[in-house]
């Protein structure tokens, strides 16, 4: 386990606070968890990102092949 120090803004800090009150949860379970969501969140963001940008490079290489077969087909005639 890492140490650090955070600063946090006092309505969010508040918030959990409060939350943590209610789930009877110890405040640095809380952010730990926290944390891993929303770092699987960003992930999934960031392959979804990349997944696109393939996508495009291989509609565009799928496009470029598909011309290619129309030409031979136009010259087969």
């Amino acid at each position: 386990m890492k140490t650090l120090s955070l600063k946090l803004d006092e309505i969010l800090f508040q918030q959990t606070e409060n939350i943590l009150s209610k789930l009877n949860k110890p405040r640095n379970r809380y952010i730990n968890e926290a944390l891993a969501y929303y770092n699987k969140v960003q992930n999934r963001k960031l392959i979804e990102k990349k997944l696109a940008f393939e996508s495009n490079l291989v509609g565009d290489e799928s496009m470029k092949i598909l011309g290619e077969f129309e030409a031979i087909e136009s010259n087969e005639d």
